[in-house]
């Protein structure tokens, strides 16, 4: 049974209450359309936000990650490129280990080839010391050198890699006096054998490392990405369906709001009853 009365207007109660509902989903919608967000907040849904919120940690975990590994692999790229140049040399200077050992030279030839041995020798001391990046190298297990220990993951994991005593083992021994001395460095287990070795060992190792910083860092992007994605398909919004309601929701608004007029000028009609 309908009432009339100018103190309580049903009509206009009801169409208040709906002009209200609508305005907050325009709202919502609107702010949708604007952020591009689905979840902007925790008030549009606690859950997903509490689940975006550590997903986007564990991005930036591995976006910083990676910063840490590419400054690792400088230094590795480094000590790889002094470590070429060292091997490179190493084929001087056993070529003119040859030459010293031939016991047929005279006292100037010798003393030329020592001169030329000697030189390689400090050629290949500087390339070490030379090794360094940002302050560190791998090519000395002292200050600045020694092992680098650097994270890996989101989690914190870390990686290590392992210096070499550049000065004491990578550095070919003075040059022989005699074809004897040349010999004997030449020989399995002699100076040249020993220090070649241990270039060797070192390459294949800073080899391996730089391999794996390489697939680590390649692997943090393609898992950024990844959880980037599943980001996207949690929170953000579906701006096809948003631009419908929009333009729903403001049709709504304004038969709301004449809807609400109507209800408003109804008690005017009992006017006409104390005519």
């Amino acid at each position: 049974m309908s009432l009339n009365s100018v103190n309580t207007n049903m009509g206009a109660m009801v169409a208040l209450q709906s002009l209200n509902r609508t305005n907050e989903a325009l709202n919502v919608t609107q702010k949708r359309i604007s952020t591009g967000l689905r979840v902007n907040d925790a008030k549009d849904d606690g859950a997903a936000f509490a689940v975006a919120q550590a997903v986007r940690a564990d991005v930036a975990g591995i976006n910083a990650a990676n910063e840490q590994l590419g400054g690792v692999k400088g230094i590795l790229d480094t000590a790889l490129s002094g470590l070429n140049k060292v091997s490179e040399t190493m084929v001087k200077v056993r070529e003119t280990l040859v030459r010293l050992a031939d016991d047929t030279l005279n006292a100037d030839q010798r003393a030329q080839y020592e001169a030329q041995y000697t030189a390689l020798q400090t050629q290949i001391t500087n390339f070490i010391d030379d090794a360094t990046y940002n302050g560190r190298t791998l090519l000395a297990t002292a200050a600045p050198g020694g092992d680098i220990t650097t994270t890996r993951n989101e989690s914190g994991t870390t990686y290590t890699i392992t210096a070499v005593d550049g000065a004491g083992t990578l550095i070919v021994a003075a040059a022989p006096t005699d074809a004897a001395g040349a010999q004997a460095a030449l020989a399995d287990g002699g100076d040249f054998d020993t220090v070649q070795s241990a270039i060797s060992d070192a390459l294949n190792t800073f080899g391996s490392d730089a391999r794996y910083i390489d697939a680590q860092i390649s692997y943090n992007k393609d898992k950024a990405d990844a959880m980037e994605a599943g980001l996207g398909a949690l929170i953000d919004a579906d701006l096809a369906k948003e631009s419908a309601r929009l333009q729903s929701l403001q049709i709504r608004q304004q038969l709301g709001t004449q809807a609400l007029s109507i209800a408003n000028q109804a008690p005017q009609t009992l006017l006409s009853l104390f005519r």
